[in-house]
């Protein structure tokens, strides 16, 4: 096989090589149809020596490709082409331009723990929704979890995965040693908690500098994750908090009965330390602002995707009490949800009322054809932190999340309008 680089793959015009696994190579090219970056992995199943090898090798490839377009999550690499068949195979991929988690996997590389519970927390998010797909990731290592410079977290190679839809998913044994789990080992029906033993092993090894079990041969390696208990993370680095101790072991957790049952129960433990782990009170932390969202009476019926997608539509603003946030009179084209504090809502000087977290304004702006005037004020009456949505940017956002946000502020504008047909106020 030539190491000559190619100039272009199909369409896509190669700018450098990106790496080399043991069946494929991946290069950087240019989508000139999305004038952004990608990264194409090519299918090179002739490095390859064994006809089982190969075999196994051709199912990962088409495994991964009959998910193009299917797993649509920010925390999922998009895959935006594919091709099958023929003198060349690849998969056209997002470029992660901030390389993979292996960077901190030592105990002189390792990550703030804020940080590093916040890029799990998004794995979850990321591998919770693959799940409801009928996706089981079934290869969750630190080198398939990308880093974007934007600090955002991108799982990629499904070509391992259990997919319910697809005829390329019957593979035995695949997976990596160390982030294996028992029933990976025993060869047994594989569930999403495969998956959750996988990224616990990652967060150990993440935390503590090492793997839960390294062995001097594949034997003892697989015999210590069957049979033996791994110490805890905290007795690595004793700065740790208990509770990270006792998530990442029941993660572990040898039997199944024992781990966390779903996605949303390991998320929601992580969620629970970003309190205790004392992240930075000037900013939310990314994951923070999507639990915020997720516990307003506002986003009830939105999906993970959704809310992912409203954080990136909207601009997050923090504002001290006192502040005069939206005059009556002025044009705007935008309206405010109140994640946190309280406003008060006035008229020519005279107070209509307060609203409160997840509340609105200046949400009957988004339903005029034009942009038209306030016909309130709004004030802070405490610190408060809002996330402000254009109309514009939310016209631009999915079907989905813009039905969604319709139903949402209908359904505001229909109480808002029982609750203030005496007092005649607006929040506009």
């Amino acid at each position: 096989m030539s190491d000559a680089i190619p100039r272009s793959i199909g369409k896509y015009p190669v700018i450098r090589p990106l790496g080399q696994g043991a069946t494929s190579r991946v290069y950087l090219a240019f989508d000139m149809f999305r004038s952004q970056q990608v990264a194409i992995k090519v299918m090179q199943a002739g490095m390859v020596a064994g006809e089982v090898e190969r075999q196994q090798a051709q199912s990962a490839f088409l495994t991964e490709a009959a998910l193009a377009g299917k797993l649509q999550h920010p925390h999922i690499v998009a895959i935006h082409d594919a091709v099958c068949g023929g003198d060349e195979e690849y998969i056209v991929m997002e470029f992660a331009d901030g390389g993979t988690l292996e960077q901190y996997c030592s105990y002189d590389k390792l990550l703030p723990v804020d940080r590093l519970v916040e890029l799990m927390f998004m794995a979850s998010l990321a591998l919770n929704y693959a799940h409801q797909q009928g996706v089981i990731h079934c290869d969750i290592k630190p080198a398939n979890l990308l880093l974007c410079r934007k600090d955002e977290l991108k799982i990629t190679d499904f070509g391992a995965a259990q997919y319910v839809a697809a005829a390329h998913t019957l593979l035995s044994g695949v997976g990596s040693p160390l982030y294996m789990s028992p029933e990976q080992i025993e060869d047994k029906r594989l569930n999403h908690q495969t998956d959750i033993y996988s990224l616990g092993a990652v967060m150990y090894q993440l935390l503590a500098g090492r793997p839960p079990f390294h062995g001097s041969s594949r034997e003892s390696l697989l015999y210590q994750i069957l049979q033996i208990d791994p110490p805890l993370p905290s007795l690595a680095r004793p700065d740790l908090p208990p509770e990270l101790d006792r998530i990442v072991m029941r993660a572990l957790a040898k039997n199944r009965e024992e781990r966390y049952a779903d996605w949303r129960e390991f998320a929601a433990e992580l969620e629970g330390l970003f309190g205790n782990l004392k992240l930075p009170e000037q900013d939310l932390s990314e994951a923070e602002r999507f639990s915020v969202l997720c516990q307003l009476p506002l986003f009830q019926g939105f999906g993970d995707v959704e809310i992912w997608e409203a954080l990136r539509i909207g601009a997050w603003h923090r504002h001290l009490e006192g502040t005069t946030l939206i005059r009556e009179g002025e044009v705007g084209r935008s309206f405010f949800i109140i994640t946190a504090g309280e406003v008060v809502v006035s008229r020519d000087g005279q107070r209509l009322g307060t609203l409160g977290e997840g509340q609105l304004f200046g949400d009957i702006l988004y339903f005029e054809a034009r942009d038209a005037p306030r016909e309130t004020t709004i004030t802070s009456a405490s610190p408060v932190v809002l996330l402000e949505i254009t109309a514009d940017s939310l016209r631009r956002a999915s079907a989905v999340c813009q039905v969604q946000f319709d139903h949402a502020l209908l359904r505001t504008l229909v109480k808002r309008t029982e609750r203030l047909l005496q007092s005649g106020g607006t929040a506009r």
